[in-house]
């Protein structure tokens, strides 16, 4: 039986993205497979409307691309391979650049195993580095 969760983007300013639903197929998943299941989506979704926004909005920047208010606008509108994304998404989890958080609890690994129940929400904490030095 599928089991659908909530997926937010987060910042350390406060910024709060819009909502992600996810429909997963099983009722536990490892934050690997949470983080694939959810870069194949937001692939996805952008490769759909790819010739109407050059806007992508997803977990990491693609190559080609710079940081805009609402996600990173490339030279010029194109298909997104999801492979690439989800290798630079698992980096980003690895040097705690994206913290995971399920239910407000931080997830600590990789193969981290999840249970999804109806209204859990997992929140990607988009960690800014500081200026200076």
């Amino acid at each position: 039986m599928p089991h659908t969760l909530t997926v937010y983007d987060e910042s350390t300013g406060g910024t709060r993205g819009e909502a992600l639903e996810l429909t997963l197929p099983t009722d536990e998943i490892t934050v690997r497979d949470l983080i694939r299941e959810r870069v194949h989506q937001e692939v996805k979704d952008h490769n759909a409307r790819k010739a109407s926004d050059p806007v992508f909005r997803g977990l990491v920047r693609p190559t080609d691309a710079e940081a805009t208010l609402n996600g990173y606008r490339m030279k010029e509108p194109r298909m997104i391979d999801w492979e690439p994304q989800f290798e630079l998404a698992i980096e980003a989890f690895e040097q705690n650049r994206i913290l995971v958080l399920v239910d407000e609890r931080q997830a600590e690994s990789l193969d981290q195993m999840l249970r999804v129940r109806t209204g859990t929400e997992v929140t990607f904490l988009k960690l800014t580095p500081l200026v200076g030095g």
